[in-house]
């Protein structure tokens, strides 16, 4: 199999992590039965799956219908608070509670916005399961998405919360995206602060630039 630049892997994979973090609804036996982290990956990506191939769901005068479940689900399979407070780093431990709610709903518009235009760009690759790591309430879940195009890795990381295992991070190919927003966040906070960095995201002006040369370690 031919491997992509890592540019392009890094496209595909970003948009496999987006829909399983973002398009995975679950159902009433899914809620209520416990799953390994390795399940609830599978089941996250088994409902993309149904979604993506729903041919009724494909029709252009459906698209805001398909955004209307996004924001249905969203919250369902990640941990946003986690997600939002690494990737803000220490900054966090000065915020306010109703800073902190507020800086959450940012972190999930920009995200939101990161991968709408990316849903329809998922053609027919298919999803490798190869390891399942778990210490204490912290899991691992390492995958590889395979297709005549793409040859990318991916790992998610989860947390336990509350019985149920969410993603609090997705590392492709080696780059964490969450250590790709702390780093650009402390980038704009050396000259702008804190505040300057939420009025960009409240002004929805903040390009985020995924997976520059950052390191997930």
């Amino acid at each position: 199999m031919n491997r992509t630049t890592k540019q392009q892997r890094y496209v595909y994979g970003w948009i496999l992590a987006a829909l399983v973090m973002g398009l995975a609804p679950m159902g009433i036996a899914s809620a209520l039965m416990p799953q390994t982290p390795m399940e609830s990956v599978q089941s996250a990506i088994a409902d993309v799956m149904r979604i993506l191939t729903d041919e009724t769901l494909k029709q252009p005068e459906r698209q805001a219908e398909r955004r209307r479940l996004i924001e249905q689900v969203v919250r369902q399979r990640v941990s946003y608070e986690d997600m939002a407070r690494q990737a803000l780093g220490h900054q966090w431990q000065d915020l306010t509670a109703g800073e902190r709610q507020e800086f959450v709903d940012l972190f999930v518009q920009l995200l939101r916005d990161s991968i709408a235009g990316k849903i329809d760009a998922y053609t027919d690759e298919h999803v490798v399961y190869l390891s399942e790591q778990m210490e204490d309430r912290i899991a691992q879940v390492r995958t590889r998405l395979a297709g005549r195009k793409i040859d990318t890795l991916l790992d998610f990381r989860l947390a336990d919360r509350a019985g149920t295992w969410l993603v609090y991070d997705v590392v492709i190919d080696g780059a964490s995206i969450v250590h790709s927003y702390l780093a650009q966040f402390a980038h704009i906070m050396r000259d702008m602060a804190y505040a300057g960095l939420v009025n960009k995201m409240r002004e929805n002006t903040l390009l985020v630039k995924s997976f520059e040369t950052v390191s997930s370690q």
